[in-house]
């Protein structure tokens, strides 16, 4: 490996490694938000109702500025920055912010006016059924709207913090979310009830915005009151938007159907897949999109000066190093899920049922966290080379099926007895399992090569490793199946994490070997 990609790498390593605590202090955070809501409204009709509105705004953000923005944008614009063009950067950074501020408006403007229709016709037709519940998402679906436009600004910022490898202050971002939230049940729920949290979302999009500012001043850009009409590199984001918006579209639109099938289960249906998929993701957030968020504008500057080698060299070790990481986590998640959800969760309005539909919904989400993984940091690496198109029409396939499947696996799952939202769980992990593997075979073609058994023999290693872990927690599990939950929880991750790292190290996975060397130089 030349001296060039390995610095690269390094480059990644440090950066990942700081947004990785920033993202872990965030889910820290997001997880004191849930516990308290969980707490304050359990997995009921309330909760129900905030989470499907929540969907709306949250659609709005990720087709216009989230994903779908920061994928088209971040490699224009390090293009610029890499050619030392700023001038031409700002000019696309105003232009689009221009464009987000008055796209999301009026998106956020027809969404309150059509309310009714989208959570009768749409969101949850399950609720039509229990009138409170359908005017209550009606009125919290237009409290959160304000949300959306927020969030615009914010995420067009954290893309232009990033494309100047400022990592730190963007990956803290969603922990001021999350305060907001908490502002809201702790503050304003007990005098305005489920209300409080709603408008706690609009706070936390706020703390969202505001934390960024300062950073962005420092950057020293000149805003300009442009739509950028004319300009090649506006036409460029909008163009390598087009396709990525389009598979986030899909992507939500799965979100939405599994909404529309749990708002016809049982009560908890909606808050369990929600509460599920939200501790699968924390894992995935501090695994992937640490090292996924550091290493794109890595990527794109290699590829904007044409070093597919070090492309290739750093797109092989990020993916290794996620696939190191995701294994035990979903190990761990599948052992421990009940102890941990009773240990989180399980208080106040949140009882013995509720961790039960949580963990159900948990148990089936854990087996797709390796997929979920790896796809973020293949589906960055294309948005870096500057094709959107083919991840969109991937996940487009894979979405669905990810609709096909839901709607079987579910059938499948009440006519054996089991909790049918399960099997909207299960399909999304089959669903992102397949799109993660025609991904890595489509990148490989792409860069003529992908290191392929080096990632095969990581993964190996990964597994029997963690297969170890998994023996070791069953027998935790059943030696302490009477034990305090907080006490099989914390002992479990305790004994997991020891027992998977001397694994790896058994097995002499070099990165395990570099930390160590990395450790012992500092220390001497």
């Amino acid at each position: 490996m030349s001296k060039k990609p390995f610095n690269a790498n390094r480059q990644i390593a440090r950066a990942a490694g700081t947004v990785m605590l920033a993202f872990a202090f965030g889910q820290i955070v997001g997880l004191l938000r849930r516990v308290l809501v969980a707490q304050a409204f359990g997995a009921g009709v309330e909760l129900d109702a905030f989470i499907a509105a929540n969907r709306v705004s949250e659609t709005l953000f990720n087709l216009v500025a989230g994903g779908a923005l920061g994928s088209a944008f971040i490699p224009t614009f390090t293009g610029f920055l890499a050619r030392e063009d700023k001038k031409s950067a700002w000019k696309l950074a105003s232009a689009v912010a221009n464009w987000v501020t008055l796209v999301l408006s009026l998106l956020a403007a027809l969404g309150a006016v059509f309310a009714p229709q989208i959570v009768r016709h749409a969101l949850a037709p399950g609720f039509s059924g229990n009138p409170a519940q359908f005017a209550l998402t009606v009125t919290l679906l237009r409290i959160q709207l304000a949300s959306a436009i927020l969030f615009g600004l914010s995420g067009l910022m954290m893309g232009i913090l990033n494309s100047h490898q400022v990592f730190l202050i963007p990956a803290l971002t969603p922990s001021m979310y999350q305060l907001g939230m908490i502002f809201g049940v702790l503050v304003l729920t007990p005098k305005m009830g489920i209300y409080g949290l709603a408008w706690g979302v609009v706070i936390g999009a706020l703390f969202h915005l505001v934390l960024q500012i300062p950073s962005l001043l420092k950057k020293r850009g000149k805003y300009s009151l442009t739509l950028g009409i004319g300009n090649a590199a506006v036409a460029e984001v909008i163009r390598l938007m087009g396709p990525r918006l389009l598979g986030v579209a899909v992507v939500q639109l799965n979100f939405w159907v599994n909404t529309w099938l749990a708002s016809r289960m049982a009560p908890g249906s909606v808050a369990g897949i929600e509460y599920g998929f939200a501790l699968m993701l924390m894992a995935q957030i501090a695994i992937a999109q640490s090292i996924a968020t550091a290493a794109m504008p890595t990527f794109a500057a290699q590829y904007a000066l044409g070093k597919l080698d070090d492309v290739r060299s750093s797109l092989s070790a990020s993916i290794r190093g996620v696939i190191l990481l995701s294994v035990p986590a979903t190990v761990g998640l599948i052992t421990l899920r009940v102890p941990l959800i009773t240990l989180l969760y399980q208080r106040g309005e949140f009882d013995a049922r509720s961790t039960e539909i949580v963990a159900w919904a948990l148990l089936w989400y854990a087996i797709g966290l390796v997929g979920h993984s790896v796809m973020e940091i293949l589906a960055r690496a294309f948005y870096a080379l500057h094709d959107t198109k083919t991840p969109v029409l991937v996940g487009i396939g894979a979405m669905s099926l990810n609709v096909v499947f839901s709607i079987a696996f579910a059938a499948l799952f009440e006519r054996i007895g089991w909790m049918p939202h399960g099997g909207l769980a299960l399909a999304n992990s089959l669903a992102t399992a397949l799109e993660m593997i025609l991904l890595m075979i489509l990148m490989r073609k792409r860069l003529n090569g992908l290191h392929i058994s080096s990632i095969a023999r990581g993964f190996g290693q990964a597994a029997l490793a963690a297969l170890g872990m998994g023996i070791a927690l069953f027998w935790w599990n059943q030696a302490n199946s009477t034990s305090a939950p907080w006490l099989v929880a914390l002992g479990g991750i305790a004994i997991g994490g020891v027992i998977y790292l001397l694994g790896i190290w058994v097995l002499k996975v070099p990165e395990i070997q570099q930390v160590a060397s990395i450790i012992r130089r500092r220390f001497s």
